[in-house]
């Protein structure tokens, strides 16, 4: 998977992937730029074709979403797994009816939804994302100072790998990831290497077995993500993110020296399917969960070993309170 999170409100991206076998969808990873949906043209049909980007985050919504559209409205539903800026092409041409997590596209956004009008803003999904640096809580709490960037120059001799030579190793996921760590390693004088764990089920692993063995570890990371739930871990204080940093970053990348920003995650859709979707449209801009529903749902997919349909069954079945709210109104 090709994951890209938008990190900054101009320019900074995370990409990853998750080697999961995910059974959401019959189309695999079709490229939806290129092949439209088998259902999307079978006219008076109920069929609704969703974006799937492929963060087990992201997989949970659709899941989710999925199952209820399936069981309790009768729909017939296509997923397909699109990159994110892919997704956004495909979704103003109506290869795609819908994106149930997006973490900032300004470009986008001004080319689609404010100037061509082929996309609608959803709202949110009523989950917050942050990108940030963390460390394990048990290292934590024996050398608390580590959670302030200006002490990680202290620590940088405990964090050598064969992979980062004489510096500190500062863990990122895969390297076809755009995210700020080279540019904040430089500018923060910190004795740091970026090394790529090589994805983000890759890093997974690595925290889980740096984890296992109580040792210390650095690593670029996000929320909301189940691991947590497996690996407590504590974020680093970086210098606070400001506008004036994301705009000075926009212009030029490599000058970022501030924490990356909280982001509200949001939804967008076709405006085509947003006017005249029927039940659908109005169930899914109703979809709207917390960070802890999203965590429970992806971690029985990434870490109890359920398919997608059950993960969404157990939690469907846990929290009906939840979404029955999120269906459309009998007229």
């Amino acid at each position: 998977m090709s994951r890209t999170r938008k990190a900054f409100l101009g320019t900074t991206v995370l990409a990853g992937t998750v080697a999961l076998s995910l059974s959401l969808s019959a189309c695999g990873k079709a490229d939806m730029t290129k092949q439209t949906s088998p259902f999307a043209a079978a006219k008076g049909s109920k069929s609704v074709t969703l974006s799937v980007q492929t963060w087990v985050g992201a997989q949970s919504n659709v899941a989710v979403a999925k199952y209820l559209l399936e069981h309790q409205l009768g729909y017939h539903v296509d997923t397909v797994q699109v990159d994110e800026i892919p997704a956004w092409d495909a979704l103003s041409q109506g290869r795609v009816d819908a994106i149930l997590e997006d973490w900032g596209h300004p470009d986008q956004e001004k080319r689609y939804v404010k100037d061509k009008k082929t996309i609608t803003a959803g709202g949110g999904n009523g989950v917050t994302g942050h990108i940030g640096w963390y460390v394990p809580k048990y290292w934590a709490d024996k050398h608390p100072e580590v959670t302030n960037w200006k002490n990680l120059n202290k620590f940088a001799k405990q964090l050598r790998t064969s992979e980062s030579g004489n510096k500190g190793q500062l863990m990122d996921g895969s390297p076809s990831y755009v995210t700020n760590d080279k540019a904040l390693v430089k500018n923060l004088h910190l004795n740091y290497e970026v090394v790529f764990a090589g994805s983000e089920a890759a890093q997974i692993t690595q925290i889980q077995q740096f984890a296992k063995e109580k040792k210390p570890f650095l690593t670029y990371w996000y929320e909301p993500q189940w691991l947590f739930n497996q690996v407590p871990m504590v974020e680093v204080k970086l210098p606070k993110y400001t506008d004036a940093c994301a705009e000075k970053g926009t212009k030029d990348p490599q000058s970022i020296d501030c924490a990356y920003p909280t982001t509200p995650l949001q939804k967008y859709f076709n405006t085509n399917f947003a006017k005249s979707g029927g039940s659908a449209a109005a169930f899914l801009k109703n979809f709207k969960w917390t960070k802890d529903d999203q965590n429970e749902v992806s971690e029985s997919i990434a870490s109890s070993g359920l398919s997608a349909d059950e993960a969404a069954k157990r939690w469907v079945d846990k929290h009906p309170d939840v979404w029955k709210a999120w269906l459309p109104k009998k007229k």
